[in-house]
């Protein structure tokens, strides 16, 4: 698929498919330069991430109970694994990521904001282009290396089901 094609059937909603817009990578490809914004309201790049592995947990809004049970996942996952880092990645706006991560301790795991990098989410096939939630991102992870190539990447089939963290992880190990 090009950045422009569309994906119908890979994601559902509440089992009604969506449409998915842009490329989502596959394990191999190096994955797409990107900056964000953190809950400070700087810039972050994924080169200020390098050499270490990195587990992008990318879902909608950290303010629906999946996105939130990923966090809360990932964020205990990320005590135990060397020499990596989580990020976050959602449409929500740096000072509602900030205060979710104070409020619930989440000290493992860094929270980052499409608000200023919204090219994101077609960069990385996420981009939901109809139904309600259009406008934010499809929840999936991928695990990068520290070279920044995919070695595991899950567009999860449902939006309001919870990614195979066993999976993501395990190529941590």
């Amino acid at each position: 698929m090009t950045k422009d094609a569309v994906n119908k059937t890979a994601v559902k909603l509440g089992g009604t498919p969506i449409t998915v817009l842009g490329d989502f990578p596959a394990v191999g490809q190096t994955a797409p330069a990107f900056t964000l914004v953190d809950k400070d309201l700087k810039d972050v790049s994924l080169k200020d991430f390098s050499g270490k592995r990195k587990v992008l947990n990318i879902v909608p809004s950290l303010d629906t109970a999946v996105c939130a049970t990923s966090t809360r996942k990932f964020n205990e996952a990320a005590s135990k694994i060397n020499n990596a880092v989580v990020l976050v990645i959602s449409a929500d706006l740096p000072f509602a990521m900030g205060r979710f991560c104070t409020t619930e301790g989440m000290t493992n795991v860094t929270a980052l904001s499409l608000m200023r990098g919204r090219e994101f989410m077609r960069d990385y096939g996420v981009k939901i282009v109809d139904s309600v939630l259009r406008g934010v991102t499809a929840r999936a992870v991928i695990v990068l290396d520290e070279k920044d190539r995919v070695i595991y990447a899950e567009l999860v089939d449902d939006i309001t089901h919870e990614p195979n963290y066993a999976a993501a992880l395990a190529v941590l190990k």
